[in-house]
C-alpha cells in the first residue's frame, strides 16, 4: 500500500517546486544556511501539497483513467490503492504541509493555502476552460516563487517573477501543442479542453510568449545591480530556442521532464546555473 501511495504522489514531478529556491539564490543568500532551513521547509511543504493534489486528481479522474491505456495502471485506477486510503493519506499530507509552512511564518502559510486552493479549483473547474487552464498552471509557479521569497523574508526583481510566469506559460503551451499533434483528431476525446485549441492558435501563442519571455529576461538582466548577469542572456536564449527545436523537430514537448533527456538542454541548464551563481556571488 505504501508503495502505491508513493507512486500516487509522483515524486518525479517534485522538481517543479525547485522554483521555490529562486528567492534564496537571487537575493544573494545562497550561503546563508539559516535561511536554507526555511527554504527547505517551504520546498517540502509544497511537495506534500503537490502530492496530495495528484491523489485528489486521480480520484476525480478515476473512471476516465480506467479507460486510458497508460493511466489505467495508476494505483487508484487499477484498484491497487483504495479511494478511501488515497484520500486519507492526501489529508495527512495536507495537514503536515500546512503545519510545516506555519512553523516558518504566517506569510508562507497563507501563500501555501492560496496555492493549494488554486490547485483544487483548477482540478475541479479551471482545467476545463480553454486558455484559463494554462494561465492557472503558470500562476501556480508564480505562487511557488513568491512562497520561496516569503519563507526567507526577501524580495527579488519583479521581472524575475514575470519570467517565472512566462516560462511556465511557455512550457504549458508546448505541452498542449504536443498533445494536439500526438492525438490528432482524437485529442478532444482524450481531454475535452483540447477541442478548444488548434495547432495554429498555439503556435501564435507560443510566438508571443517566447518574445515576451526573451524581452523580460533581457530587461531583468539589464536592470540587475550586477551588470555581468547580462552574460547569461545567450544561454537563456539558447535554452528557449532548444526547447522550440525539440518541440517542432523531435516531438519532446509532452512533459517538461522529457527535456532532461536531451544533452543540449541539460548542458544549457547546468551552464546557466553555474554562470548565474558565479556572476552573482563571485563577480562584482
Amino acid at each position: 500500500m505504501f508503495k502505491d501511495v508513493l507512486i500516487s504522489i509522483r515524486p518525479k514531478q517534485w522538481y517543479k517546486n525547485l522554483v521555490i529556491f529562486i528567492g534564496i539564490v537571487f537575493s544573494l543568500n545562497l550561503l546563508n544556511f539559516n535561511l536554507w532551513i526555511n527554504a527547505i521547509y517551504a520546498f517540502i511543504g509544497f511537495c506534500l501539497l503537490s502530492g496530495s493534489i495528484y491523489i485528489i486528481n486521480d480520484y476525480l479522474d478515476i473512471e476516465n483513467d480506467r479507460n486510458h491505456p497508460v493511466k489505467c495502471k495508476r494505483p487508484l485506477a487499477s484498484g491497487r490503492l483504495k479511494a478511501s486510503q488515497g484520500l486519507f493519506f492526501s489529508g495527512i499530507f495536507i495537514i503536515t504541509a500546512l503545519m510545516l509552512t506555519y512553523m516558518v511564518n504566517i506569510g508562507l502559510l497563507i501563500t501555501s493555502l492560496a496555492s493549494f486552493c488554486l490547485m483544487i479549483i483548477y482540478s475541479l473547474f479551471l482545467k476545463e476552460i480553454c486558455l484559463v487552464d494554462i494561465l492557472t498552471i503558470s500562476t501556480g509557479f508564480v505562487l511557488r516563487a513568491v512562497a520561496g521569497c516569503v519563507a526567507i523574508g526577501v524580495l527579488v526583481s519583479p521581472w524575475l517573477i514575470l519570467c517565472t510566469f512566462l516560462l511556465a506559460l511557455f512550457l504549458a503551451i508546448g505541452k498542449r501543442r504536443h498533445e494536439l499533434v500526438l492525438l490528432k483528431n482524437k485529442a478532444g476525446d482524450h481531454r475535452k479542453i483540447l477541442s478548444g485549441y488548434s495547432r495554429e492558435m498555439l503556435d501564435q501563442m507560443m510566438n508571443i510568449t517566447t518574445s515576451a519571455l526573451i524581452m523580460s529576461y533581457s530587461i531583468y538582466a539589464f536592470l540587475a545591480t550586477n551588470i555581468y548577469i547580462m552574460t547569461t542572456i545567450p544561454l537563456a536564449f539558447y535554452g528557449i530556442f532548444r526547447y522550440l527545436f525539440l518541440l517542432h523537430n523531435q516531438d519532446m514537448g509532452g512533459e517538461p521532464e522529457m527535456l532532461f533527456k536531451d544533452r543540449g538542454m541539460i548542458s544549457c541548464m547546468f551552464l546557466w546555473v553555474i554562470m548565474v551563481v558565479g556572476v552573482l556571488y563571485f563577480i562584482k
